[in-house]
């Protein structure tokens, strides 16, 4: 597999248990109560910045409308919903990308069942760089990856189930060197751990030094 495969493939086989089961009801519960996706579907401003809090520390980011502006709408969405809270940073490939997003929770089930359009490549995949994760055509939904170095321009034009290249939407602007830090498991043959039928438990249960998104906000 390469380094490639490691973005394109995000649905695999999962692992549940019961606690798993019992910890997605309550997710459910909390979520009829507070989520409603026609009222998160608010247009971005052309420019915004935001902190990500980690258990490694913080990293700040911007985004830029004009560079995808479905994707940029999307992820100003998932910031002020508050969706990037307790988020596991699952997949992190030394001097490739960061990745994280997409745990099975009924509030991710809202995003998925509205995937974005196809966009195309505006910024460069350059190293601080975000884009959405995708694993085919208008696929992209709430996974995020940094990229590690400078991936362009491989990734900007890379040709994946008929969709040319991953739009950047945001840049990372402070704190690169936390990002660096992010803990990395090897993965083993069959337990990819990008699944999007991953619960929240079965990172805690498997992975303990796993990092984490503990919350993300908007700061202009």
């Amino acid at each position: 597999m390469n380094n490639y495969d490691n973005i394109a493939k995000l649905r695999l086989p999962c692992f549940v248990n019961m606690k798993n089961m019992l910890f997605i009801f309550l997710c459910f519960l909390m979520a009829c109560k507070s989520f409603s996706f026609q009222k998160a579907k608010v247009k971005a401003p052309k420019y915004f910045k935001a902190r990500f809090e980690t258990t490694k520390g913080n990293f700040e980011i911007e985004a830029y409308r004009n560079w995808s502006p479905l994707g940029v709408d999307r992820l100003y969405q998932l910031i002020t919903k508050k969706y990037y809270m307790n988020i596991p940073l699952y997949r992190i490939i030394p001097n490739f990308v960061a990745q994280f997003g997409g745990v099975d929770t009924f509030q991710n089930a809202y995003w998925e069942k509205h995937k974005l359009a196809d966009e195309k490549v505006i910024e460069g995949n350059a190293k601080g760089s975000i884009a959405f994760a995708r694993d085919g055509k208008d696929t992209r939904s709430t996974q995020l990856f940094i990229n590690l170095k400078d991936n362009n321009p491989r990734l900007d034009t890379i040709n994946y189930l008929n969709v040319k290249g991953f739009p950047v939407i945001a840049k990372v602007t402070k704190g690169m060197e936390v990002v660096n830090t992010f803990f990395s498991y090897k993965e083993e043959p069959g337990k990819i751990l990008d699944s999007l039928k991953h619960a929240p438990v079965f990172f805690k249960e498997n992975y303990p030094n796993m990092d984490y998104i503990k919350k993300a906000y908007i700061i202009k």
